[in-house]
């Protein structure tokens, strides 16, 4: 299947959002055309400091109120992805495909799965073994060591009439001090690292986008054709 790669930049959320959702309700109204050929996205970008916080989630989860938020130069915005709070920020990839699932997946944890696997995939490119926690949506160190297991990558995500958005935040060089600022997806009791930290080093993240890119391609059987922003914008 062909899709669309742009790859952002560093983007307000609420316009990649917007940018989303054009692109979603594009797809979706072309599959109720019915004509037979509907169009793909991958989107990758960064995000300025945001918490965002899914339709399941509590605010009680974000510990800090507004004039803290402001302090540390980030906002909060509640979205229509599945899932709880997580952050987004500076050297962090954030990965929004806008997908026609049908004959691609057999249901959304299907999709979830292989979106998971990708990251999987490109994380043991580095050495990091990773792995699925039950019960939870994500990628994630050290399952099965109470005290030690830890998330370097949050996934939620929303279809609807078998078309995907939101995605995923894989943590490279991220400032981790942010999420001491939440409850990361509603747990208490795990934490959170990233890339750089698991390798004790920075990290190239443009290596890291290239490698995910090409894992999620593989994995979804996608065929990407680079779009730029200015064109995605006319849509």
């Amino acid at each position: 299947m062909k899709a669309g790669f742009c790859d952002l930049g560093v983007m307000e959320y609420r316009a990649a959002w917007e940018l989303q959702e054009r692109l979603f309700n594009r797809v979706i109204a072309q599959k109720k055309a019915n004509t037979g050929s509907t169009e793909s996205y991958l989107l990758f970008c960064e995000h300025p400091h945001v918490y965002t916080l899914g339709k399941s989630g509590s605010e009680s989860n974000l510990l800090l109120d507004s004039i803290q938020l402001q302090a540390k130069d980030a906002t909060f915005v509640k979205t229509n992805r599945g899932g709880d709070i997580t952050y987004h920020g500076p050297g962090q990839i954030v990965g929004y495909p806008i997908l026609n699932l049908e004959g691609l997946v057999k249901g959304a944890r299907a999709y979830i799965e292989k979106m998971e696997e990708a990251i999987i995939e490109t994380l043991a490119g580095y050495g990091i073994p990773t792995e699925r926690l039950p019960g939870a949506t994500g990628v994630w160190l050290d399952t099965t060591k109470p005290g030690k297991t830890r998330k370097i990558c949050a996934i939620g995500v929303r279809t609807s009439h078998w078309v995907s958005m939101h995605g995923f935040a894989l943590n490279v060089n991220t400032d981790l001090r942010y999420f001491g600022y939440i409850n990361p997806c509603g747990f208490t009791d795990k934490a959170v690292t990233s890339l750089s930290a698991e390798l004790g080093r920075p990290v190239d993240i443009e290596e890291v986008k290239n490698r995910l890119m090409s894992s999620l391609a593989a994995i979804y059987g996608l065929s990407l054709q680079p779009v730029t922003l200015p064109e995605l914008e006319k849509i």
